[in-house]
């Protein structure tokens, strides 16, 4: 429930052979720290990145636990996908707005975020496929920096784990 299925360093890492090797259709995205820091800037690439895969038919919508409409439909507009703000991860509610505007089955759909504690137990409590990329910049809500020690100890054991499986 705690483990992402994968852990990249960005969601520029995140290319079209892994989201077909897993049969992902649409991505859910977060914002803070996953596509923009918290100066509300959007790291090199990332539009590119969102243009490409929206290209080869991923669809795409935002899903944010921010309650700042003006700041998360900045972000969907830069790149061009849905949205959802105030989203209250980890309850399933949010997710399961975004399934509905991506018109697919959980099965075919990633969720990706920066935090174990919102974007990946959501994920996993509606049976998505989730991805853990690591926060932007390490600049955080007091809220979130309270939760990075705990996340930080599960990071630890999913990727001892994770070398484990590899050495099988």
């Amino acid at each position: 429930m705690i483990y992402p299925k994968e852990y990249f360093n960005s969601v520029k890492d995140i290319n079209i052979e892994l989201l077909n090797k897993n049969n992902i259709k649409g991505l859910i995205l977060d914002v803070d720290n996953t596509l923009i820091n918290l100066d509300r800037k959007m790291p090199a690439g990332v539009s590119d990145w969102a243009r490409k895969l929206k290209a080869e038919g991923i669809k795409m919508c935002i899903l944010s636990n921010s309650n700042k409409l003006d700041k998360v439909e900045a972000v969907a507009k830069i790149i061009d996908v849905p949205y959802i703000f105030f989203g209250k991860k980890p309850l399933k509610s949010g997710f399961l707005r975004a399934r509905e505007i991506l018109k697919l089955p959980n099965e075919n759909i990633a969720v990706v975020g920066d935090q174990i504690l919102t974007d990946i137990i959501g994920a996993n409590r509606c049976g998505m496929f989730s991805i853990l990329v690591k926060p932007i910049e390490e600049k955080d809500y007091l809220i979130t920096r309270i939760k990075r020690p705990i996340e930080k100890l599960i990071i630890k054991r999913f990727e001892k784990n994770k070398r484990k499986e590899s050495l099988k």
